[in-house]
């Protein structure tokens, strides 16, 4: 195992002097080309090329001597830090960081970002980073090649937001532009970039002395109601059928939305799903064939200071070319609506019926498109508390679809 190991943060800037100490010592050097070929590396030192941070950490446990790892901007942050100290390598490290990326690209902008998220991006993680993308405000993307800014506008079809794109940043080749996220595909981006994603509809001041809560949005979250499933004072005009509290906490407690998810709601009437979907960080996009259903929407959504993409349209025509979702909520169109959500393969599905045969007919096509099914009949009786009678009785049945082939 090597003697000493530090892992030295490199933003563009000279290096300071415990870098180039540590440098000065090292017998193994590993990084990339640009760091390898910076004047402070040892020419007697060995050198490794940083490709897959895990063969360079095996390297270095064999290693007999001192070694540095040079990684651009704070390697305690998305970096190498975290795979270098992993348990099957047993490294002890010292950390000579730089500014991050994430930090140079929103100065550049000359942005805060303690409300921004930040997701990385690669083939196989670009979807759901897209979808975080559409559920906040702002957000900061560490790309990589196959999953940049190109990719990332194609996948925001349908929502407008603006990209601030930095290429290279600390290099001699740093370049920092802005464009909408539709066009984004029209251009060829240097590796590496940082992507910072901002727009939607903030609807709620920020507070005057900042927020609280580091990637939380900057919004008095003490404004905001406390509960789930919130009743139709909440929202703006009356619940539809399948709108109810009790239908709804059950509704979301099956689909777990979460940062990440797609959430479709069809069928979304008052907004009151789609809202709260939302509010547990989750990508919605609500479908309605009436026009008043999707304008409630937009104020419910708007209420609570979340995002989501509306469409008006009649399903399942009108899903034909939404991208694909995590999990969905049938809230009308029936047994043929939720056929055509089962044929795009969702985690999770859930609907309602008003009858025993109805929920029948439903279950069973779950079931033939693969899913688990379960089915509950919920009866809710809501009493007035000041003479203990009966206010309002309301029954249907819950029909809940896993596809178990898929991550829960």
């Amino acid at each position: 195992m090597a003697d000493r190991v530090t892992v030295i943060g490199w933003d563009g800037s000279p290096l300071t002097a415990a870098a180039r100490s540590a440098l000065g010592a090292a017998t193994l050097v590993a990084g990339a080309a640009h760091h390898l070929a910076l004047p402070e590396v040892p020419g007697r030192a060995e050198r490794v090329r940083l490709g897959s941070v895990s063969l360079a950490a095996r390297r270095i446990t064999g290693h007999r001597g001192t070694a540095v790892v040079i990684a651009d901007g704070d390697p305690g942050f998305f970096g190498v830090v975290r795979t270098l100290r992993a348990p099957e390598y047993g490294l002890e490290v010292e950390v000579v960081p730089a500014v991050s990326s994430v930090a140079q690209a929103f100065a550049r902008a000359g942005m805060p970002w303690d409300d921004a998220q930040v997701v990385v991006a690669h083939r196989r993680t670009l979807r759901r980073a897209v979808n975080v993308c559409r559920a906040h405000t702002k957000v900061a993307v560490l790309t990589s090649p196959g999953a940049g800014p190109a990719e990332l506008g194609l996948l925001l079809e349908g929502v407008h937001r603006t990209f601030v794109i930095c290429e290279e940043l600390g290099t001699d080749r740093e370049q920092v532009t802005v464009v909408t996220s539709d066009k984004a595909a029209d251009h060829t981006w240097r590796d590496p970039n940082v992507v910072i994603v901002a727009g939607g509809t903030v609807t709620t001041p920020a507070p005057e002395n900042g927020g609280w809560l580091a990637g939380g949005e900057p919004r008095d979250t003490a404004s905001a109601p406390r509960g789930w499933a919130l009743p139709a004072a909440e929202y703006t005009g009356p619940f539809g059928e399948g709108e109810t509290e009790q239908l709804r906490a059950a509704q979301l407690a099956r689909l777990g939305p979460r940062t990440g998810d797609l959430v479709w709601d069809i069928g979304c009437g008052s907004g009151a799903f789609t809202a709260e979907a939302a509010r547990f960080g989750a990508a919605v996009i609500a479908v309605d064939r009436d026009e008043d259903a999707c304008a409630r929407t937009l104020s419910a959504v708007r209420g609570f200071g979340v995002q989501a993409q509306i469409v008006h349209g009649t399903a399942p025509h009108a899903l034909e070319d939404l991208p694909e979702p995590d999990v969905v909520r049938v809230g009308g169109g029936g047994a043929a609506v939720v056929s055509a959500v089962a044929d795009r393969r969702p985690a999770r599905i859930v609907a309602h019926a008003a009858t025993r045969d109805a929920a029948e007919l439903i279950g069973r096509d779950l079931t033939e498109h693969g899913y688990d099914v379960e089915c509950a009949l919920l009866q809710s009786v809501e009493l007035d508390t000041r003479v203990w009678t009966e206010k309002e009785r309301t029954v249907g049945f819950l029909l809940s679809g896993r596809l178990p082939d898929r991550h829960p």
